[in-house]
């Protein structure tokens, strides 16, 4: 696919759809977008308010009430999609068929169908999609490759466990609706897979999900359509090894570590960013176990709109393409519909 390059970074003019909300996601965006050279200069909100806030940080910015009218008049090149999980296919479809370049927050969409339609649609238009995998820079993930791809200090990979949760009651925000955010695996489970996807070097044979609802339901204002109390995948790729993901609400005794490799001569365990920032290796030779403990890299956030910025003026390697970030929600998709049917799936690629 042939993508117009430009002369310079400055000339990537971007925007936003979604401004404010519970972490200032529309500002981290444009502020990181800056930052990497490119123009913000525009926002799209419906509330009138963050509409305002958006003019406040950015004077020369321009608001939009409606993604239509953004992309009549506006002559944006990128825009990044910030809002619910299940908005996320339709408003990039919209922008891309409308010729723009666009960056969705993770995930990328809820269902495969909806990646791959994205993905046709960024191939005929000749244009980037990507999503927002900042965290595939995370000095966790990024001191587990060099411990582990790199320096092999733990042999070859055997197994892969992720988790995530506690016992917390789903909140009454959007994210605690399984309509609009697609369910719990949605939000940290595919940073978790993302991770794993970045140490496992092979093809996803088949996919086996099992959940647990109902628990918290009553309790909460979505009733019926609350997320899974617990729900969790098996995956199993072509080379032998085999990742589990878990995220829970009501597990009272979750075990230590966001991240457990097991290999053929040790272990690495890992907390993820905002959580602890360290690891504890455990190498075994013969008879006699090394425990080594050490602090992370630092986190590299800024290279995801760098790695954006570079592609778009200089052909760089796109890190994050579509494909890369369609696999997290193929592997929850197949687990979500695996639960439903009681057997696993096989993993469909392109």
């Amino acid at each position: 696919m042939i993508v117009k390059k430009y002369k310079k970074d400055s000339d990537i003019r971007v925007g936003v759809i979604g401004y404010g909300g519970a972490f200032n996601m529309g500002r981290g965006h444009l502020q990181e977008m800056r930052q990497a050279g490119m123009t913000p200069v525009a926002a799209c909100e419906v509330d009138p308010a963050r509409l305002e806030a958006a003019r406040q940080d950015f004077p020369d910015i321009q608001t939009y009430p409606t993604v239509a009218e953004m992309l009549r008049k506006s002559d944006v090149n990128l825009v990044t999609i910030i809002t619910p999980h299940n908005t996320h296919a339709k408003l990039a479809l919209q922008c891309l068929k409308a010729g723009r370049h666009v960056v969705c927050e993770k995930p990328l969409a809820i269902t495969t169908a909806e990646c791959d339609a994205m993905i046709a649609a960024a191939e005929k238009s000749g244009v980037v999609l990507s999503t927002y995998h900042n965290r595939h820079w995370d000095g966790s993930i990024l001191s587990a490759i060099d411990h582990i791809k790199k320096s092999k200090r733990i042999g070859d990979i055997v197994r892969v466990e992720a988790r995530m949760g506690g016992r917390s009651q789903p909140g009454d925000w959007w994210r605690g609706s399984r309509s609009i955010s697609g369910g719990i695996l949605y939000d940290w489970g595919v940073h978790l897979l993302e991770y794993g996807l970045q140490l496992i070097d092979s093809q996803i044979v088949e996919v086996s999900g099992f959940a647990k609802s109902s628990y918290w339901a009553p309790q909460t204002k979505w009733k019926n359509d609350t997320i899974e109390d617990e729900a969790s995948a098996t995956i199993r790729f072509r080379n032998g090894v085999c990742m589990q993901l878990t995220i829970s609400s009501i597990d009272s005794n979750m075990k230590p570590g966001t991240l457990e490799i097991t290999g053929t001569e040790g272990s690495y365990i890992t907390d993820v960013h905002g959580y602890n920032s360290g690891y504890e290796l455990r190498v075994r030779n013969g008879q006699s176990l090394t425990i080594e403990e050490g602090r992370h890299r630092p986190d590299e956030w800024h290279r995801f709109y760098q790695n954006i910025a570079d592609h778009l003026t200089k052909s760089t390697r796109l890190i994050i393409t579509p494909e890369w970030s369609r696999r997290p929600i193929h592997i929850i998709d197949l687990a979500v519909q695996s639960a439903k049917k009681g057997r696993a799936l096989p993993a469909k690629y392109h």
